[in-house]
């Protein structure tokens, strides 16, 4: 969901002179239709699933914005628009007070979960009174879209960002950390680092309650291996890595955890 692709510029109009719910809608709908993605649809059932969803319960969710939306058999894509009326109009909203900001959804029927997204990310926006504030008082629709653009959280895209897997390594043996990291060293797609760690025996034998399970003998090498890989690698990483130490299963120095990464961009010099 990527919400800045989603407003289509065609779709925004600023400083509308209309006082009721139904003037409102016929706005929107002919907005909506200005999209290439609803041509195959008539702007009168654009309008009627906008009235037959605020008939269902009122999208004016109070503090003088509402956040009109549909969902459509036949349509491929989201359609997203907005709508000012600086001298507000009767909306039936939550807290009875006229609307003046009006950001609209034509949606797929399917995609529920994308749906939810959207809402979600236009009403973060709107519940923030100085954005609200800002985008009333734009002059043209090119003003009033930028408003509401410079607000938007947008997600980030995981497309080809998300091939790769973290690998996590702790270890107190040094001989063995030396080479599990020459091992990642060998794959020309990671990226590796090495920090500093303590077990947390070191400090709960310095508790009174927990005296006398541990020596007093600190462990005196503790390390962890993050390193990033590609995921078509994952499986002869982990190969190499049981090669040189034997079964993980059998270790009491060494712990290994692989994570999938929803995003992973970007690179550190070795």
């Amino acid at each position: 969901m990527n919400l800045i692709n989603l407003l289509r510029n065609k779709c925004v109009q600023a400083n509308a002179d209309c006082t009721t719910r139904d003037e409102v809608l016929t706005i929107i709908a002919a907005l909506a239709k200005k999209s290439p993605v609803l041509d195959n649809l008539p702007e009168a059932d654009i309008l009627k699933a906008l009235m037959d969803r605020e008939d269902l319960s009122t999208t004016g969710f109070g503090n003088e914005i509402a956040i009109p939306h549909c969902r459509m058999d036949g349509v491929e894509d989201f359609v997203v628009g907005a709508l000012s009326v600086p001298s507000g109009a009767a909306f039936n909203a939550m807290d009875e007070a006229p609307v003046k900001l009006f950001i609209f959804i034509i949606a797929p029927s399917s995609h529920s979960n994308i749906h939810i997204k959207v809402l979600s990310a236009i009403s973060q926006v709107l519940n923030v009174p100085e954005h609200v504030a800002e985008m009333l008082k734009a002059p043209t629709a090119e003003v009033l879209a930028e408003n509401f653009l410079r607000h938007v959280r947008d997600e980030a895209d995981p497309k080809q960002h998300d091939n790769k897997n973290l690998f996590r390594v702790q270890l107190q043996d040094e001989e063995l950390f030396h080479d599990v990291l020459k091992i990642f060293s060998g794959f020309n797609s990671s990226t590796v680092m090495v920090s500093e760690a303590e077990p947390a025996a070191n400090y709960l034998q310095k508790m009174p309650l927990f005296a006398g399970f541990w020596s007093d003998k600190e462990a005196e090498f503790c390390k962890v291996i993050l390193a990033t890989v590609d995921k078509q690698d994952t499986n002869e990483t982990i190969r190499r890595i049981e090669q040189k130490v034997g079964s993980l299963d059998d270790r009491n120095d060494m712990i290994l955890t692989v994570q999938e990464l929803f995003y992973c961009a970007g690179s550190l010099n070795i």
